[in-house]
Protein backbone atom coordinates (compact mmCIF):
# COMPACT_ATOMS: atom_id res chain seq x y z
CA UNK A 1 0.00 0.00 0.00
CA UNK A 2 1.40 3.47 -0.90
CA UNK A 3 1.99 5.83 1.93
CA UNK A 4 0.90 9.36 0.97
CA UNK A 5 4.02 11.86 2.50
CA UNK A 6 2.66 14.63 4.09
CA UNK A 7 4.26 18.25 3.96
CA UNK A 8 4.06 20.63 6.43
CA UNK A 9 3.71 24.30 4.90
CA UNK A 10 5.21 27.06 6.84
CA UNK A 11 2.51 29.77 8.15
CA UNK A 12 2.86 33.27 6.68
CA UNK A 13 0.83 36.31 7.80
CA UNK A 14 0.39 37.21 3.57
CA UNK A 15 1.36 37.78 0.39
CA UNK A 16 4.25 40.11 1.10
CA UNK A 17 5.72 37.24 4.12
CA UNK A 18 6.07 35.13 1.70
CA UNK A 19 7.58 37.18 -1.35
CA UNK A 20 10.31 38.01 1.24
CA UNK A 21 11.10 34.57 2.56
CA UNK A 22 11.51 33.73 -1.02
CA UNK A 23 13.99 36.44 -1.40
CA UNK A 24 15.59 35.51 1.25
CA UNK A 25 15.49 31.99 -0.05
CA UNK A 26 17.01 32.50 -2.97
CA UNK A 27 19.70 35.31 -1.43
CA UNK A 28 18.59 37.97 -4.49
CA UNK A 29 18.45 41.67 -4.13
CA UNK A 30 15.32 43.12 -3.12
CA UNK A 31 16.00 45.77 -5.25
CA UNK A 32 16.82 43.53 -8.46
CA UNK A 33 14.17 40.58 -8.59
CA UNK A 34 14.41 37.92 -10.52
CA UNK A 35 10.93 37.85 -11.12
CA UNK A 36 10.06 35.21 -13.24
CA UNK A 37 12.18 32.67 -10.56
CA UNK A 38 10.01 33.94 -7.62
CA UNK A 39 7.10 33.95 -9.73
CA UNK A 40 7.56 30.42 -10.32
CA UNK A 41 8.30 29.76 -6.78
CA UNK A 42 5.34 31.55 -5.27
CA UNK A 43 2.96 30.00 -7.49
CA UNK A 44 4.31 26.74 -6.39
CA UNK A 45 4.08 27.32 -3.14
CA UNK A 46 -0.06 28.53 -4.13
CA UNK A 47 -0.65 25.39 -5.43
CA UNK A 48 0.69 23.66 -2.00
CA UNK A 49 -1.82 25.86 -0.28
CA UNK A 50 -4.69 24.84 -2.59
CA UNK A 51 -4.03 21.42 -1.78
CA UNK A 52 -4.09 21.41 1.67
CA UNK A 53 -6.97 23.93 2.27
CA UNK A 54 -9.08 25.19 -0.36
CA UNK A 55 -10.33 28.66 1.59
CA UNK A 56 -6.95 30.45 0.35
CA UNK A 57 -6.85 33.60 0.92
CA UNK A 58 -7.51 35.92 -1.90
CA UNK A 59 -4.74 38.51 -0.44
CA UNK A 60 -2.38 35.45 -2.25
CA UNK A 61 -4.30 35.38 -4.83
CA UNK A 62 -4.56 39.09 -5.79
CA UNK A 63 -0.49 38.81 -5.38
CA UNK A 64 -0.14 35.77 -7.58
CA UNK A 65 -2.10 38.01 -10.78
CA UNK A 66 0.50 40.88 -9.80
CA UNK A 67 3.56 38.72 -10.37
CA UNK A 68 2.04 37.25 -13.56
CA UNK A 69 1.37 40.83 -15.17
CA UNK A 70 5.07 41.87 -13.70
CA UNK A 71 6.06 39.01 -15.68
CA UNK A 72 4.50 39.67 -18.70
CA UNK A 73 5.51 43.01 -19.08
CA UNK A 74 9.32 42.20 -18.03
CA UNK A 75 9.15 39.57 -20.59
CA UNK A 76 7.96 42.12 -23.62
CA UNK A 77 10.84 43.36 -25.95
CA UNK A 78 12.47 46.99 -24.56
CA UNK A 79 11.31 49.86 -27.13
CA UNK A 80 14.74 50.86 -28.98
CA UNK A 81 16.90 53.71 -26.98
CA UNK A 82 16.69 57.13 -28.34
CA UNK A 83 19.69 59.50 -27.53
CA UNK A 84 17.68 62.67 -27.58
CA UNK A 85 14.59 60.77 -25.59
CA UNK A 86 15.51 61.75 -21.51
CA UNK A 87 12.65 59.95 -20.41
CA UNK A 88 13.60 56.78 -18.37
CA UNK A 89 11.97 53.64 -18.57
CA UNK A 90 9.85 52.69 -15.70
CA UNK A 91 10.86 49.50 -13.55
CA UNK A 92 7.33 47.32 -13.37
CA UNK A 93 9.14 45.80 -10.19
CA UNK A 94 9.41 48.97 -8.60
CA UNK A 95 5.97 49.06 -6.72
CA UNK A 96 6.68 46.25 -5.74
CA UNK A 97 9.89 46.66 -4.19
CA UNK A 98 8.39 49.93 -2.17
CA UNK A 99 5.67 47.21 -1.20
CA UNK A 100 8.50 44.93 0.06
CA UNK A 101 10.42 47.36 1.46
CA UNK A 102 7.92 49.22 3.75
CA UNK A 103 6.80 45.93 5.38
CA UNK A 104 10.39 44.53 6.25
CA UNK A 105 10.73 47.70 8.10
CA UNK A 106 7.22 47.36 10.24
CA UNK A 107 8.07 43.21 10.51
CA UNK A 108 11.90 44.25 12.03
CA UNK A 109 9.96 46.72 14.82
CA UNK A 110 7.40 44.16 15.57
CA UNK A 111 10.04 41.48 16.40
CA UNK A 112 11.92 43.97 17.94
CA UNK A 113 8.91 44.97 20.38
CA UNK A 114 8.20 41.38 20.69
CA UNK A 115 11.78 40.95 22.12
CA UNK A 116 11.12 43.87 24.26
CA UNK A 117 8.01 42.09 25.73
CA UNK A 118 9.65 38.78 26.02
CA UNK A 119 12.49 40.73 28.06
CA UNK A 120 9.86 42.40 30.34
CA UNK A 121 8.58 39.45 31.37
CA UNK A 122 11.02 38.11 33.00
CA UNK A 123 11.90 40.96 35.03
CA UNK A 124 10.34 41.71 38.49
CA UNK A 125 10.28 44.61 39.94
CA UNK A 126 9.99 45.54 43.82
CA UNK A 127 7.91 48.47 45.46
CA UNK A 128 10.72 51.09 47.01
CA UNK A 129 10.81 50.53 50.99
CA UNK A 130 12.27 53.16 53.11
CA UNK A 131 13.89 52.42 56.21
CA UNK A 132 11.69 54.26 59.81
CA UNK A 133 14.66 55.67 60.71
CA UNK A 134 15.31 57.58 57.22
CA UNK A 135 12.12 58.53 57.12
CA UNK A 136 12.15 60.17 60.08
CA UNK A 137 14.84 61.97 59.35
CA UNK A 138 14.96 65.68 59.53
CA UNK A 139 17.37 68.08 57.67
CA UNK A 140 19.12 69.71 60.81
CA UNK A 141 18.07 73.40 61.16
CA UNK A 142 20.97 75.95 59.84
CA UNK A 143 20.24 79.35 61.17
CA UNK A 144 22.55 80.55 58.84
CA UNK A 145 19.95 79.56 56.17
CA UNK A 146 16.99 80.62 58.02
CA UNK A 147 18.21 84.37 58.14
CA UNK A 148 20.11 84.66 54.72
CA UNK A 149 19.37 88.18 53.51
CA UNK A 150 18.25 89.36 56.58
CA UNK A 151 20.36 91.56 58.38
CA UNK A 152 20.42 92.87 62.15
CA UNK A 153 20.29 96.74 60.98
CA UNK A 154 17.07 95.65 58.88
CA UNK A 155 15.60 93.75 61.86
CA UNK A 156 16.65 96.88 64.46
CA UNK A 157 15.04 99.44 61.94
CA UNK A 158 11.97 98.21 61.58
CA UNK A 159 12.05 97.31 65.48
CA UNK A 160 12.96 101.64 66.03
CA UNK A 161 10.28 102.23 63.73
CA UNK A 162 7.70 100.55 65.44
CA UNK A 163 8.84 102.00 68.92
CA UNK A 164 8.35 105.64 67.09
CA UNK A 165 5.15 105.11 66.85
CA UNK A 166 4.31 103.64 69.72
CA UNK A 167 5.46 106.73 71.29
CA UNK A 168 3.25 108.89 69.46
CA UNK A 169 0.73 107.09 70.25
CA UNK A 170 0.69 108.60 73.91
CA UNK A 171 -1.42 111.57 74.30
CA UNK A 172 -0.09 114.47 75.77
CA UNK A 173 -2.70 114.94 78.15
CA UNK A 174 -3.66 111.42 79.02
CA UNK A 175 -0.10 110.79 79.53
CA UNK A 176 -0.06 112.74 82.73
CA UNK A 177 -3.13 110.89 84.31
CA UNK A 178 -2.48 108.30 86.68
CA UNK A 179 -2.35 104.53 85.50
CA UNK A 180 -2.91 101.08 86.44
CA UNK A 181 0.09 98.87 86.34
CA UNK A 182 -0.17 95.61 85.48
CA UNK A 183 2.24 92.60 85.09
CA UNK A 184 4.08 92.88 81.96
CA UNK A 185 4.20 90.04 79.74
CA UNK A 186 7.48 87.34 80.04
CA UNK A 187 9.62 86.68 77.23
CA UNK A 188 8.53 82.54 77.89
CA UNK A 189 4.75 83.65 77.54
CA UNK A 190 5.07 86.14 74.50
CA UNK A 191 7.73 83.06 72.72
CA UNK A 192 4.11 80.36 73.50
CA UNK A 193 1.89 82.94 71.98
CA UNK A 194 3.53 83.92 69.14
CA UNK A 195 4.24 80.35 67.95
CA UNK A 196 0.47 79.38 68.48
CA UNK A 197 0.04 82.33 66.12
CA UNK A 198 2.67 80.84 63.66
CA UNK A 199 0.91 77.51 63.95
CA UNK A 200 -2.76 79.08 62.74
CA UNK A 201 -1.52 82.02 60.29
CA UNK A 202 1.71 80.18 58.65
CA UNK A 203 2.76 83.40 57.17
CA UNK A 204 2.71 86.90 58.25
CA UNK A 205 4.31 90.59 58.05
CA UNK A 206 7.64 90.94 60.95
CA UNK A 207 6.17 94.80 61.08
CA UNK A 208 2.28 94.06 61.90
CA UNK A 209 3.68 91.48 64.65
CA UNK A 210 5.45 94.35 66.20
CA UNK A 211 2.65 96.84 65.77
CA UNK A 212 0.20 94.84 67.24
CA UNK A 213 2.16 95.31 71.02
CA UNK A 214 0.38 97.64 72.79
CA UNK A 215 3.59 98.87 74.98
CA UNK A 216 7.32 99.42 74.48
CA UNK A 217 8.32 96.57 76.57
CA UNK A 218 5.51 94.60 75.27
CA UNK A 219 7.30 95.50 71.43
CA UNK A 220 10.71 94.13 73.25
CA UNK A 221 9.74 91.25 74.28
CA UNK A 222 8.00 90.75 71.16
CA UNK A 223 11.13 91.11 68.81
CA UNK A 224 13.21 89.06 71.47
CA UNK A 225 10.75 86.11 71.17
CA UNK A 226 10.84 86.78 67.10
CA UNK A 227 14.54 86.23 67.06
CA UNK A 228 14.49 82.97 69.48
CA UNK A 229 12.21 81.27 67.27
CA UNK A 230 14.47 82.17 64.52
CA UNK A 231 17.17 81.00 66.50
CA UNK A 232 15.39 77.35 66.92
CA UNK A 233 14.22 77.15 63.18
CA UNK A 234 10.45 77.16 63.97
CA UNK A 235 9.88 80.47 61.94
CA UNK A 236 11.86 81.58 58.80
CA UNK A 237 12.16 85.17 57.77
CA UNK A 238 12.29 86.41 54.57
CA UNK A 239 12.83 89.79 52.17
CA UNK A 240 11.61 89.33 48.71
CA UNK A 241 13.36 92.58 47.57
CA UNK A 242 15.39 95.06 48.84
CA UNK A 243 13.82 97.20 51.51
CA UNK A 244 10.36 95.30 50.91
CA UNK A 245 8.50 94.09 54.01
CA UNK A 246 10.20 91.24 55.92
CA UNK A 247 7.79 88.06 55.85
CA UNK A 248 8.06 85.38 58.59
CA UNK A 249 7.06 82.09 57.29
CA UNK A 250 6.01 79.68 59.86
CA UNK A 251 7.80 76.07 60.10
CA UNK A 252 5.55 74.51 62.83
CA UNK A 253 2.98 71.82 61.78
CA UNK A 254 -0.77 73.17 61.91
Amino acid sequence: MEEKLSIKLPVFEGPLDLLLHLIDKNKVNIYDIPIALITDQYMAYLDEMKKADLNIMSEFLVMASTLLAIKAKMLLPRKPVVEDEEEEEIDPRAELVQQLLEYKMYKCFAEKLRDSQCMAEEVFYKEPTIPEAVAAYEVPVDPDELVAGITLEKLNAIFQDVLKRQKNRLDPIRSRFGSIRKEEVSLEEKTRDLLRFAGEHRRFSFRKVLESARTKTEVIVTFLAVLELMKTGQIHARQEETFGEIEIESKVAA
